[in-house]
């Protein structure tokens, strides 16, 4: 499919100029997912999908417009073409937009280890038998394991190609593949359920489907009998689920939209403290493997590692061409193709590792809240206040003592993180985004 999408790309762009388009760029996305669903063993369903999604932007001097479409038919790529560039000679001009400069695009796809040429060959029925075993294993767990909300296996191919006027076009391929199950344990009338998942780049790489259960079944063990508490100023930790939001909320703030816009708490705030010494957060696209990696971003330039914050201090926000330019910056590669449309998008983020084991962060608190899940949007970009639902462990001389639920841990996100005082070493990049297990010194958990 690779050298048909850069030709099929190529052709809507000397379509674009013929149209009077004096740049344009483009990109294709095939996709080909396969997911089963079961519950208590049953199948619940099965869906197995191919998409095809071009994006294209066509500028008339500094003026632009962008369209896509799923449908690669030529006819439906002429429409395409024909409304873009018309719809681009009747916008007003932006002197920030057009491409990046051709000679920073990428000249060499890299081999990343983005795809499994040989973990999609299982059949539907062998697929959906991981599923069964995940689940199967969650049931077996515990006697109060009584129910489930189901276990899914996942797998996704996709391939990525990107073309611009000026006669550059590369593209690559990707595998993902998943496992999620959703146990549900009762005691004395009381339900509680949790969830566990695995992913990765390579199917090999996917823990062991009754691991994954066996997981799920103790983390909704672990939450019977949760009780509610008053409401307190203590030491919260988030475990690196929830620790993982917190990174990802400081990353929105650095995007380049959320800045240009003045909708962020990091405006004007490159080169100054953010957080606390010990934190240093990394977006880097080249891991091999990883989910998140890309040999190139939504524009064709190439990814790298970037320090977002070192030792507490903001050393570069996150943008694209446009929102680059705007800011009087360079783009730091980015670029994410949202739609017809380009914002900006992470790839494998983290908060580095200290060096204490997770058991450590927890003996140091004589009273707090260790947070297992967060629920709701409770984050105001603008001014960095935060308040969400949380479910957790409340921890008594060190040691996680009974679970609780039903509060709300609040504070602002840039006192957050310069009041973080224990960072552990258990990071894990099974996500997009990760984190270790973190500590902040002080925070209101409100209940009763």
């Amino acid at each position: 499919m690779t050298e048909l999408a850069t030709d099929l790309l190529v052709s809507v762009l000397k379509r674009a100029t013929a149209r009077g388009a004096t740049a344009a760029d483009a990109f294709l996305v095939e996709e080909r997912h396969f997911s089963a669903t079961v519950r208590l063993g049953e199948v619940d369903t099965v869906t197995h999908a191919h998409e095809q999604r071009l994006s294209l932007r066509v500028f008339v001097g500094k003026a632009s417009a962008a369209a896509s479409t799923s449908d690669l038919s030529p006819g439906s790529l002429e429409r395409v073409v024909d409304e873009a560039t018309r719809l681009a000679h009747l916008t007003a001009e932006d002197p920030y937009a057009g491409l990046p400069d051709p000679a920073e695009l990428i000249d060499r796809v890299p081999d990343l280890g983005l795809r499994d040429a040989s973990g999609h060959d299982l059949t539907p029925e062998e697929k959906i038998e991981i599923a069964r075993r995940a689940e199967a294993a969650a049931l077996a767990a515990d006697p109060r394991i009584t129910n489930s909300e189901g276990a899914e296996h996942w797998d996704r191919q996709a391939r990525y190609a990107y073309a611009t006027s000026s006669g550059f076009a590369r593209a690559y391929a990707t595998s993902s593949f998943g496992i999620a199950v959703s146990p549900v344990a009762t005691r004395n009338g009381e339900m509680q359920r949790d969830t566990w998942y695995s992913m990765a780049r390579q199917r090999a790489r996917l823990e062991d489907p009754a691991a994954v259960g066996r997981t799920a079944a103790e983390r909704a063990l672990r939450r019977l009998g949760a009780r509610k508490v008053k409401t307190v100023e203590v030491p919260v930790i988030f475990d690196p689920e929830t620790a993982a939001s917190l990174v990802r909320a400081l990353a929105s703030a650095a995007s380049g939209p959320s800045l240009y816009r003045r909708a962020s708490f990091l405006c004007d705030r490159l080169g100054s403290r953010v957080a606390a010494p010990w934190v240093t957060i990394v977006d880097d696209g080249l891991i091999a493997g990883a989910l998140g990696s890309r040999p190139f971003d939504g524009e064709g330039l190439p990814a790298r590692r970037t320090i977002v914050v070192r030792e507490g201090v903001l050393e570069s926000y996150l943008l694209d061409t446009y929102s680059a330019r705007k800011l009087g910056l360079a783009s730091t590669h980015h670029a994410a193709r949202d739609g017809s449309g380009v914002t900006v998008g992470t790839t494998n983020l983290t908060l580095r590792p200290g060096t204490a084991p997770p058991a450590e962060l927890i003996a140091s608190v004589t009273e707090g809240f260790y947070v297992t899940e967060l629920i709701g949007f409770g984050v105001n970009g603008v001014t960095g206040d935060y308040s969400r639902g949380a479910v957790g462990h409340w921890i008594e001389n060190g040691r996680l003592a009974y679970p609780v639920e039903e509060v709300t841990v609040a504070g602002n996100l840039l006192e957050m993180f310069n009041a973080v005082d224990g960072v552990a070493n258990d990071l894990v990049l099974r996500d997009r985004t990760a984190s270790p297990t973190l500590k902040i010194a002080r925070m209101v958990v409100a209940g009763n």
